[in-house]
């Protein structure tokens, strides 16, 4: 079950069915299927705070992913940053719609085994969000 929340933040997500139907085809795309996935929209203050807590870092950051699936079965928690969203939408000339879509589902492919620690994985990992933000463009203009 893929189930949406906000913490600290006043925020309306649109075409949560569509984004639900789009996450279970990128994951069943990768041989898996959804078992529980909670996507977490927060604020800047909040994903600092689970950033020191839990990964001892002291910075912002878009996504932080928390990992539980069991072998194919894809478990996890995805902590997103509307502010810091927001910020690299007008930094990179992307519309906010399409940023928070790529940070979504690039938390989704670090759920199905994707990482991105060093340039050939970055580049597999981006490859995979452009196919990915194909599909979901199929399925918003249907």
């Amino acid at each position: 079950m893929i189930r949406f929340f906000n913490k600290d933040i006043k925020f309306t997500l649109t075409d949560k069915l569509l984004l639900k139907k789009w996450i279970k085809e990128v994951v069943s795309s990768y041989g898996n299927r959804v078992g529980d996935i909670n996507i977490i929209l927060c604020d800047d203050p909040s994903i600092l705070e689970i950033n020191n807590q839990f990964l001892g870092h002291d910075y912002y950051t878009d996504i932080i992913t928390f990992d539980y699936t069991e072998e194919n079965v894809i478990n996890g928690e995805l902590y997103i940053s509307i502010d810091t969203v927001r910020a690299n939408a007008q930094e990179y000339g992307q519309s906010f719609p399409d940023e928070l879509h790529r940070v979504i589902i690039h938390g989704i492919l670090h759920l199905c085994g994707l990482d991105d620690h060093c340039e050939e994985d970055i580049k597999e990992m981006r490859e995979a969000e452009n196919l990915s933000l194909g599909k979901l463009s199929v399925i918003l203009n249907k």
